[in-house]
C-alpha cells in the first residue's frame, strides 16, 4: 500500500505538506503514514512554547501599568520562573505602551507586551486610528485581532480582520486571532464548525509562511467575563478542530506549529486542567490578568505543565 512505509533501508521519508516525516523502519517495521504523522505531531507539539497573554482591556493608566509590570516581574523572579518554558505577554491600553516599553527595556525584563487593536491603514486622515507600524516601533510583539468585544462594539467584520492580520504580520509582529461561539451557536451544537469557520475565513488567503506566524485564541463568547468556563475537553475539542483545519489548509507543519490559546474565565483554579490538554498552548486572560498574584499563579501552573 502507498500509505505504508516498510522496512529495508535504515531511514525512509515521505513528504507530507511541506516537511518530511522520517521513520526508522529497520527498528520499527511496518508503520502507516498516519502513525508517523501522529508521532511527528507529538514532537512538534513539544516544541510549542506555551503563552500566557493578559488582555487588560480598558484598565490601568500608564502609572498603574508600570507598577503592575514591576510587581509581576518581582513575583516571577521570587518563584524562579523559567521563561524558556512559558512566555508571558501583557496587552495594555495604547496610552500605556510607551511606559511599559521603557520599563521592560531599562530593566531588561523578559516579559513581552502588545496591543489590543490595530488599524488596517498605515497612515493618513483616520482620526483615532493607530497603525501597525506605530505599534511595532514601540517594541510590541503581539496584537490582538478580532476580539469579540471589538466585533460587537465597533464593529469589525471578517474582511476588516483579514486586513488587520496582514497589517500586523507586515509590521513584523504576531496577531492573536480571537474566535469563538456565542451561547446560541453552542445551544445549536455548531460551536466547532463556527469557530473553525471563523479561522478559515480569515486565514484562507494567507501564505503558508504567514499562517505559521499566527496565534489563535479560542474564546467562547459565553465564557468571557461570565465566570463560566469551557470544560478541558471542550477546549481541547475546539483547539484540535482548529489545528486540524490549519493542517488541512496549509500542511501538517503549519497546523502543528501554530499556538492555540484558550480564553474565557481562566483562573488558577482551572488553568492546570486546561493546559494539560495536548492542543491547548496557553491562555488569553482578561479579569485574572488584573490581579498580579492570580496571574503569577497561572503563569507558574502553565510553566510547571511543560517542565
Amino acid at each position: 500500500s502507498s500509505d505504508l512505509i516498510t522496512g529495508g533501508a535504515p531511514l525512509s521519508t515521505k513528504k507530507v505538506g511541506e516537511h518530511l516525516l522520517f521513520s526508522l523502519t529497520r527498528n520499527h517495521g511496518v508503520r502507516t503514514l498516519n502513525e508517523i504523522r501522529t508521532e511527528a505531531g507529538k514532537h512538534m507539539a513539544s516544541q510549542r512554547i506555551p503563552l500566557v497573554a493578559g488582555n487588560w482591556k480598558m484598565n490601568f493608566d500608564h502609572l498603574e501599568a508600570t507598577y503592575f509590570v514591576q510587581q509581576l516581574a518581582w513575583k516571577l523572579r521570587d518563584i524562579h520562573f523559567d521563561y524558556r518554558h512559558c512566555e508571558i505577554a501583557l496587552m495594555p491600553s495604547f496610552t500605556s505602551l510607551r511606559s511599559v516599553q521603557v520599563l521592560v527595556e531599562s530593566d531588561n525584563l523578559k516579559i513581552h507586551y502588545g496591543a489590543q487593536a490595530v488599524s488596517v491603514t498605515s497612515q493618513g486622515a483616520f482620526t483615532g486610528d493607530v497603525s501597525a507600524d506605530m505599534i511595532a516601533h514601540l517594541g510590541c510583539s503581539y496584537v490582538i485581532v478580532g476580539h469579540s468585544e471589538r466585533r460587537k462594539y465597533h464593529p469589525e467584520d471578517d474582511a476588516n480582520i483579514v486586513d488587520q492580520v496582514r497589517a500586523v504580520l507586515a509590521a513584523g509582529m504576531q496577531p492573536i486571532l480571537c474566535v469563538g461561539e456565542s451561547y446560541e451557536e453552542r445551544r445549536k451544537g455548531i460551536e466547532l464548525d463556527f469557530a473553525v469557520g471563523q479561522v478559515h475565513d480569515v486565514t484562507r488567503d494567507l501564505s503558508d509562511e504567514e499562517a505559521s506566524r499566527l496565534i489563535v485564541a479560542y474564546e467562547p463568547i459565553w465564557a468571557i467575563g461570565s465566570g463560566m468556563v469551557a470544560t478541558p475537553q471542550s477546549a481541547q475539542d475546539a483547539a484540535k478542530a482548529i489545528r486540524d483545519d490549519l493542517a488541512e489548509t496549509f500542511g501538517t507543519h503549519v497546523g502543528e506549529s501554530v499556538r492555540i490559546l484558550y480564553g474565557g474565565s481562566v483562573s488558577s483554579k482551572n488553568a492546570e486542567e486546561l493546559i494539560g490538554e495536548p492542543d491547548v498552548d496557553g491562555f488569553l486572560i482578561g479579569g485574572a490578568a488584573l490581579n498580579v498574584d492570580e496571574l503569577t499563579r497561572i503563569c507558574q501552573l502553565t510553566m510547571n505543565a511543560t517542565v
